[in-house]
C-alpha cells in the first residue's frame, strides 16, 4: 500500500510540475536513505542528471508564470510531465519493501502506467484551467496560481516520501481547493458577462 500512495503522491506532483518530484526523488536518493532506487534508476539521483533536472526546473517556474507563455508551455509538457509521472512511480518501487509487497516491482509496466495516466489527469486539469484563469483575472491570477502549484508540487513530493499515508488527505484536500476555485471562476466569469450584457443596454 505505502508503495502505491508513494507513487501516487508523485505522480500526482509531476502532473502540477514535472521536475520538481524528479528532483525531490534524485536529491533524497543522492544525500539521503530516504529513497533507495533500483539500478535501473540509478542515473536519476547522478550530478549531472539533478543539474540539467535543475535547469529545466528554473525554466519551468520562470514559464509558468506568464500569462499566454504558460499556455504554450502546458502543451510542450503534455508529454513530459506524465513521461516524469511514470518515471516517479517506478523509480520509488522500492518502497515496495515498506509493506513487504513485491508485486509493483514484479510488474513494472504497471508502475509506468499508473504514473503516466496520474500525472497526464492532473496535467490536463492544470491546463484546461490555467487559460480560464488568464482570462478572468487578465493574467493577473497566473503567477498566483503557477506559486500556488509548485508549493503544492513539492509539499506532495515530501508527503508521498516521508508520509505516504498522508498522501490520499493531501490529495482531497488538493480537490477541495481546486473545487472551490472553479467555482469562483465560474461566477467571476458569469458576474463579468452580467456586466457587459447590462452595459451593451
Amino acid at each position: 500500500m505505502f508503495a502505491t500512495l508513494t507513487g501516487l503522491g508523485l505522480s500526482t506532483a509531476a502532473g502540477l510540475n514535472a521536475y520538481i518530484p524528479l528532483m525531490v526523488v534524485g536529491v533524497l536518493a543522492n544525500v539521503t536513505d530516504a529513497v533507495k532506487l533500483p539500478a535501473e534508476y540509478a542515473w536519476l539521483s547522478n550530478g549531472w542528471v539533478l543539474g540539467i533536472i535543475g535547469v529545466l526546473l528554473l525554466a519551468e517556474f520562470v514559464l509558468d508564470k506568464v500569462p499566454v507563455v504558460d499556455h504554450v508551455n502546458d502543451i510542450i509538457q503534455t508529454a513530459i510531465r506524465p513521461a516524469a509521472g511514470g518515471v516517479v512511480f517506478s523509480a520509488t518501487s522500492a518502497a515496495s519493501h515498506l509493506d513487504n509487497s513485491t508485486w509493483m516491482t514484479e510488474h513494472p509496466a504497471v508502475g509506468w502506467v499508473l504514473g503516466i495516466v496520474t500525472a497526464l489527469i492532473v496535467h490536463l486539469v492544470k491546463s484546461s484551467a490555467r487559460p480560464v484563469v488568464n482570462a478572468t483575472t487578465a493574467g493577473v491570477g497566473a503567477p498566483v496560481v503557477s506559486t500556488v502549484e509548485d508549493a503544492g508540487s513539492l509539499s506532495l513530493s515530501l508527503v508521498a516520501v516521508f508520509l505516504p499515508v498522508l498522501v490520499l488527505v493531501f490529495l482531497a484536500g488538493m480537490i477541495a481547493i481546486g473545487w472551490v476555485a472553479i467555482r469562483r471562476v465560474r461566477r467571476l466569469r458569469h458576474t463579468r458577462r452580467a456586466t457587459r450584457a447590462a452595459g451593451a443596454r
